[in-house]
C-alpha cells in the first residue's frame, strides 16, 4: 500500500474499533446464550442505522465542502441514513430476516455509491470497502441465523 491510497494509521484503528460491534452482535446473536439473542440483534439492528447514518454524513461532508455542491450527490447522501431508520422502524412489521437483508443492501449501496464518487480521496475506496466487508459478512451471518428462526 502506497500513502496516497493508504489511510493513516488512526483512522484505521478508530474505524476498526467503530467496526467491532457488528462481528460481537452477531456473533452473540447467532452463537450465543440464548438470553443475549433478543439483546445482540437490537445492537446489530441499531449499529446498523447508526453507521449507515455516519456513512451518509461522511459523503454529505465530502460533497458539501465543495465549492459548488452538486445537489445530486447531496440528496443521495441522506438514502442509507432514511432507509437504516426506515428498517428500525418496520421493524414490528417486517420480518427481521427482510430487515437485516435490507441493511446489507444498504451497506452495499452506499459503497457501490462511494465507489463511483468523484473527488475523493484515494484512501477513500479501500477503507470503505474494508467497512463494507465487515458489516455485511456480520449482518450475512446474522441473517443465516435469523432464517433458521
Amino acid at each position: 500500500m502506497d500513502a496516497e491510497t493508504s489511510a493513516p494509521k488512526p483512522m484505521w484503528a478508530i474505524a476498526l474499533i467503530g467496526l467491532v460491534a457488528f462481528p460481537l452482535s452477531a456473533g452473540l446473536y447467532a452463537y450465543g446464550p440464548p438470553q443475549w439473542s433478543d439483546r445482540a440483534l437490537n445492537v446489530l439492528l441499531a449499529w446498523s442505522a447508526i453507521m449507515l447514518g455516519f456513512l451518509g454524513g461522511i459523503r454529505w461532508g465530502l460533497e458539501s465542502s465543495r465549492e459548488a455542491p452538486r445537489w445530486q450527490r447531496l440528496a443521495g447522501s441522506i438514502i442509507s441514513p432514511v432507509v437504516g431508520f426506515g428498517l428500525l422502524v418496520a421493524r414490528e412489521d417486517i420480518e427481521t430476516s427482510w430487515i437485516i437483508t435490507g441493511l446489507m443492501g444498504a451497506f452495499i449501496v452506499q459503497w457501490l455509491f462511494d465507489h463511483s464518487a468523484p473527488d475523493v480521496p484515494a484512501r477513500y475506496p479501500r477503507l470503505m470497502t474494508v467497512l463494507t466487508l465487515g458489516a455485511s459478512v456480520s449482518l450475512a451471518m446474522a441473517l443465516e441465523q435469523a432464517m433458521r428462526m
